[in-house]
């Protein structure tokens, strides 16, 4: 928090920046240029506290509790709220910016570890926007459930932020499909039964506070990118005991986050979509482009697992038809050509 005093004002004022207020100090003159998103005041002369003032541009944190429901932040038709905005969360704020210039997009944190990069990604950051008062017509959840210890819980305070008018979105796993035989797989078909599986469980569970309240649920196959996901995971093991027939499926960050948006737009209701590419492969399939490509310093050896599960064959097509969607990279293989 910075703190000012106007030597204009017949008392000492203070006044606390939230972070979507941006400032910056020109010292010579003794101005203080405060811009907002929507509104730009200028102070021609006060006095900054502490003593310091050798810094040229700054932006605060977002503490939400510290507003109330007089405050002036004014959310808009097509802002948006991410609730957990790591890689992916990052990609759909960007593309959503694209999408609709000037919106605001607000990003809700466990910690204030990343808060300053969120910031200069022009995504406003919070560890309590879902006990905020201010409701968002555009709100995505994103945060994994390892992560909280009530992945429940945020998620209804999540879903209580959504004003109901754009859409509430929810990027689940594809996990959850009853399918472990390396056999064909789509969004027809049938889930893990309660009570198999901790971690079907948890999200099967998650999915049905989204759809209660009238949210869209994404599963999501194997994220990827550049130095994340499953390629990059074999080549810092190196040897890994799994067995190298088990089929993958995957989806690049970039193209989650399209599809993510493109779901977002559309306004559905209580709807399931399914995120991948639709050419599924075997981990030695994968590593063995990997190694063709020739783009990777480090160098697989193999797989050693013989009896674990098998996988499943993803296909997305009903999801691309209703959504009206096309992964940029159609395949891990047409992803790395690009390199």
């Amino acid at each position: 928090q910075f703190v000012f005093n106007h030597s204009h004002l017949s008392m000492s004022s203070q006044i606390v920046l939230p972070s979507f207020i941006h400032f910056s100090c020109q010292t010579p003159q003794n101005t203080l240029l405060f811009k907002h998103k929507h509104r730009s005041t200028q102070f021609s002369t006060c006095k900054i506290s502490p003593l310091s003032s050798s810094f040229s541009s700054m932006a605060t944190n977002l503490n939400a509790s510290q507003l109330d429901s007089s405050s002036s932040l004014s959310i808009g038709q097509t802002d948006l709220l991410i609730v957990g905005p790591g890689v992916l969360g990052r990609l759909v704020a960007h593309q959503w910016r694209q999408e609709y210039k000037g919106c605001q997009v607000f990003g809700q944190t466990i910690t204030t570890d990343h808060h300053e990069e969120l910031i200069q990604l022009g995504i406003s950051p919070s560890l309590n926007w879902t006990k905020f008062q201010h409701k968002f017509p555009y709100v995505i959840f994103c945060a994994p459930p390892y992560q909280s210890s009530d992945y429940h819980g945020d998620l209804k305070q999540a879903a209580s932020c959504w004003n109901g008018e754009g859409s509430f979105l929810y990027t689940s796993s594809s996990a959850p499909y009853d399918c472990n035989d390396n056999g064909l797989c789509d969004e027809d078909t049938p889930v893990v039964p309660i009570g198999r599986s901790l971690r079907t469980d948890v999200l099967l569970n998650a999915e049905s506070i989204v759809l209660e309240f009238g949210g869209s649920v994404v599963r999501l196959s194997g994220l990827y990118k550049e130095g994340k996901g499953a390629h990059a995971y074999y080549l810092e093991k190196g040897i890994v005991e799994s067995r190298p027939d088990h089929v993958l499926n995957l989806i690049h960050y970039e193209d989650a986050a399209s599809l993510s948006v493109a779901i977002l737009k559309k306004h559905f209701r209580g709807k399931i979509f399914l995120g991948c590419d639709n050419h599924p492969l075997s981990r030695q399939e994968l590593m063995d482009l990997v190694e063709k490509s020739g783009k990777f310093s480090k160098k697989f050896e193999k797989f050693t697992g013989t009896n674990d599960p098998l996988g499943k064959r993803l296909n997305n097509s009903k999801t691309r038809q209703e959504v009206g969607w096309e992964p940029k990279y159609s395949s891990f293989g047409h992803f790395l050509e690009t390199l």
